[in-house]
């Protein structure tokens, strides 16, 4: 096991370049670094693309396929398990076979997915390719931790999250906005048309611009049961499952308000997909700041658990204060005060995630794919069981959405604390 504390102020260099000078290498890391910080990047930016470009249409979509909310809120469910099942196929697969072939056949089938959705002619039909575009995205998600645990270790893995985040982070800002645009101009089929470009575009970037990182010598072989057997050493480590399920549930809360607060903000309280949309980009802002306050200042001063500590608490304060304002224990609140809890809510998502993420590659590095699909997997696995729950007590109420956001708090408190045992630093076992 890598210790935790221990990190790499630079990047590796290129694994397939040839042993040159010291200066050599350094250059090659540092265009390598570049490169895999764009490209990954892209990646990382796919997922929250294919959720919250889509957000604004949703009740649209309600409208012109003649379905309740509930079932469209399947397409949200059915994209997320896609991606939670995916990954665990593509992560053993991409240690075993490298990463480049995994990722471009998983990114032509989300363009061809992507493109049927936007002609889908019934919910149903939209349901099930919105599964096959999510398993088919999941190779983005995976292999992108991958690569990433291919090439930095300790802090600076730790800070290079937090710098995908900020670039991953303008996706949820511009996601809902340009969705709002788009049903300006057209309706929601026009969202997946776009979604479709967008994903072309991004295939034939990996393919001119990320090279393998994983070299033969480095490769899982055997097949099946030699998987398994890598999952579940990870998930026989206590402190591995811990941070798995710590950012597994933290992310529900997050996917409970992506997926309640188009009916939320938009029919309990009235406001138009535009200003649904400047809502939502407003908090993504918020996350983006955060991720970057832990990357380039608390991170190195401050430990690892720590961050993450501080941002489960306050996702738990903030879910716990919304709970309090939709079930009406101060009266009314109206739009502002809701909208100020979800903003603090999904700032501190920028000390959860990064942190989790890290923490948790650091525990293996001959299996990173496989350990990425898990952390992958429980994460939008979480995140499919929350998105029906608040819809539960239909679309009149917020409170189903803040008793599911208090329960995922709590318990990723809870992961944390018992499985993690933070306070006992890197003498962890």
């Amino acid at each position: 096991m890598t210790d935790p504390g221990r990190g790499t102020a630079e990047p590796q260099p290129d694994l397939h370049a040839p042993h040159g000078d010291r200066g050599e290498r350094i250059a090659a890391a540092r265009r390598t670094g570049l490169l895999v910080t764009l490209v990954l990047g892209g990646l990382t930016a796919l997922p929250p693309l294919s959720m919250d470009m889509y957000l604004p249409a949703l009740p649209e979509v309600t409208d012109a396929l003649h379905r309740p909310a509930a079932t469209v809120q399947l397409t949200l469910t059915a994209c997320l398990l896609g991606m939670a099942l995916g990954q665990l196929v593509v992560g053993p697969m991409s240690d075993k076979w490298g990463r480049r072939r995994p990722l471009l056949t998983g990114m032509v089938i989300y363009v061809l997915a992507t493109a049927v959705c936007a002609l889908a002619p019934t919910a149903e039909l939209l349901i099930g390719f919105r599964l096959v575009q999510g398993l088919a995205g999941a190779a983005g998600i995976v292999i992108a931790r991958a690569v990433v645990r291919d090439l930095y270790d300790g802090v600076a893995m730790a800070r290079f999250f937090s710098t995908l985040m900020l670039i991953s982070g303008v996706a949820p800002v511009v996601a809902p906005l340009i969705g709002g645009q788009v049903l300006r101009l057209t309706d929601w089929r026009g969202v997946f048309v776009v979604l479709t470009a967008v994903g072309l575009l991004l295939t034939l970037v990996v393919w001119r611009g990320l090279d393998e990182t994983l070299p033969p010598e480095r490769r899982q072989a055997g097949g099946l049961r030699e998987t398994l057997k890598a999952m579940g050493g990870l998930l026989g480590d206590r402190v591995f499952t811990g941070y798995m399920l710590s950012g597994g549930f933290a992310f529900a809360a997050l996917f409970a308000y992506i997926s309640a607060s188009p009916f939320v903000i938009q029919d309990i309280y009235g406001a138009s997909p535009q200003t649904f949309s400047l809502l939502f980009g407003v908090n993504s802002v918020g996350l983006v700041l955060v991720g970057q306050i832990n990357g380039k200042i608390l991170v190195g001063r401050v430990s690892l658990d720590k961050a993450l500590g501080a941002g489960l608490a306050v996702v738990t304060l903030a879910s716990v204060a919304l709970l309090l304002m939709a079930s009406g224990a101060f009266g009314e609140p109206g739009l502002v005060p809701i909208a100020v809890g979800l903003f603090v809510l999904m700032s501190a998502m920028g000390l959860a995630m990064p942190n989790t993420n890290a923490q948790a590659l650091m525990r293996s590095r001959d299996a990173a794919g496989s350990a990425s699909a898990l952390l992958g997997t429980s994460t939008f696995a979480l995140g499919a069981v929350a998105s029906p729950l608040v819809g539960i007590a239909g679309e009149g109420t917020a409170v189903p959405m803040a008793v599911v956001q208090v329960a995922c708090a709590v318990a990723a408190v809870v992961s944390f604390l018992v499985l993690c045992r933070p306070w006992r630093g890197s003498a962890r076992s």
